[in-house]
């Protein structure tokens, strides 16, 4: 087989590279064209090298090109996977520091929060000048595959606005299922079955059985509080099991911030969290992370260009869905996972038009997706907290009403839980102006702005957040790493 795969955002190295390996693992892929795209002549020269050495290892014929220029990346490409992140590290860093002052903490800060939503506001206009270049000069029927957060306000732009077919990917319902499986003892996630269904990073296992057994709440929690890691790690996650009697797919960090009890109080935050690794609810934990692994990756190049000269092993190609769901729709091999795509009634008790993530199987026929699924009451009424807020955040990105945009931030569940209407409007204020060079909807909007922060009255705190870490330089990441070696 032989046609076009475009990634964009492919200065991602590490995640561009397990796409990439993932492809190379379909046999009938070996004769692809990968054309790469990023904003960063830097980033791309390095995950070409990278992947040119892949190629060049297994003696495929596949082609790998790089392009500043999108337009030309994406021409007469059939598939095209987004994993931008607009404004990098330093609009990032924004979304985590101005809700602090405010008393807003936040771990992550991508999908909804304040972070979130900003997030979502700059991502948008961008993905909707992908949708255009998609239509015009990508190849006829071209699939958009969106692994950017906020992940449901980007799918939703891209369907309701874009006018592209577009799925958005994650893999928090996989992790989420490898951590069942093991509390349970399975020898293989492959032995656990699953229904997951919500909204994306608000999904839920509301049917799980082991080798056909099916298993309820009271041993879900027996076998979580049993485990001697998930048991610290997963606190906040397994008290919302007991209170919900089903267990959410997202990290405890993550799940966290979706709602109203856990991060309103900082005396709070130390009972729900845990600090032995960014995602269980380390403040501004990803930021931190990210950090780290972008500074890792421009210092230890080297290293990770000279790993890449070995041969492709079929057998560890990851449960990222790109490459399975490419294959389905080429070979009409049929997969089965969980996708993000706009409701139309697949889930009875959410609106049609919301992005959820939920059952389906691909074959040649396209994505196929599973109807007929009511949520338990609570899921579902947390979950619209959340959809409600994103669609006030789309539609905002959209037209660039900024009156918008505060009520979205207000109407989220933990803003509205720690900040008072006028804290939120000066907050949001606050944000537009700081992050006005990736908010070109707001151009109009970001002098009045300015005018009202200078005026304002509103009182905010200069506040690290409840569970800060420093990020660590390379030379302890080095000792760390070096460490976890002799011990294993």
């Amino acid at each position: 087989m032989s046609f076009k795969i475009a990634i964009i955002g492919a200065g991602s190295v590490g995640f561009t590279k397990k796409l990439f390996t993932d492809l190379l693992c379909v046999p009938e892929f070996r004769d692809i064209e990968v054309a790469l795209t990023d904003i960063s002549q830097h980033n791309l020269d390095m995950i070409r090298a990278i992947l040119d050495k892949i190629v060049e290892a297994n003696g495929f014929p596949v082609k790998v090109t790089a392009h500043t220029d999108r337009r030309r990346a994406l021409e007469g490409a059939k598939y095209i996977i987004s994993c931008v992140r607009v404004g990098g590290l330093e609009a990032y860093a924004d979304d985590i520091r101005i809700p602090l002052k405010y008393g807003i903490d936040q771990c992550v800060g991508d999908t909804i929060c304040a972070g979130g939503i900003l997030y979502g506001q700059r991502n948008i206009p961008v993905i909707l000048d992908f949708c255009k270049d998609i239509r015009e000069v990508g190849a006829p029927g071209a699939k958009f595959l969106n692994y950017a957060n906020p992940m449901a306000m980007n799918t939703w732009a891209a369907i309701e606005y874009g006018k592209v077919d577009t799925v958005g990917l994650c893999h928090g319902v996989q992790h989420g299922a490898e951590q069942i499986a093991e509390i349970l003892g399975a020898k293989s996630p492959a032995e656990l079955d699953y229904i997951c269904s919500d909204i994306n990073h608000q999904t839920w296992f509301i049917d799980l059985r082991l080798n056909g057994r099916k298993i309820g709440k009271d041993e879900l929690v027996a076998a979580f509080e049993a485990h001697p890691v998930f048991s610290q790690q997963e606190k906040l996650r397994i008290d919302v099991l007991k209170r919900f009697g089903v267990y959410s797919t997202e990290s405890n960090g993550h799940l966290s911030e979706y709602l109203p009890w856990y991060r309103k109080r900082p005396e709070e935050i130390a009972r729900w969290i845990d600090m032995s690794d960014w995602i269980h609810g380390e403040t501004g934990g990803y930021l931190r992370h990210s950090t780290e692994t972008r500074n890792w990756f421009e210092t230890e190049f080297p290293q990770f260009l000279a790993s890449a000269d070995k041969p492709i092993d079929p057998a560890k190609r990851s449960n990222e869905h790109a490459s399975h769901i490419l294959e389905a729709l080429e070979t009409g091999r049929v997969y089965r996972g969980h996708f993000n795509v706009k409701n139309n009634g697949v889930i009875s008790n959410l609106p049609a038009d919301a992005i959820i993530e939920s059952p389906g199987f691909v074959d040649r026929f396209g994505i196929n997706m599973v109807s007929g699924i009511t949520l338990p009451e609570a899921c579902a009424a947390t979950c619209m907290a959340s959809i409600n807020v994103q669609r006030m955040s789309v539609h905002a990105a959209v037209s660039g009403d900024i009156d918008l945009l505060k009520l979205a931030v207000l109407h989220d569940p933990l803003v509205g839980a720690v900040a008072t209407p006028e804290e939120v409007w000066q907050m949001v204020d606050e944000m537009v102006v700081a992050q006005a060079r990736w908010l070109p909807q707001y151009a109009d909007a970001v002098p009045a702005a300015k005018e009202r922060l200078a005026k304002s009255s509103v009182k905010t705190r200069d506040w690290a957040g409840a569970a800060r870490r420093n990020v660590r330089s390379i030379e302890e990441l080095r000792a760390e790493k070096s460490a976890l070696k002799k011990a294993v």
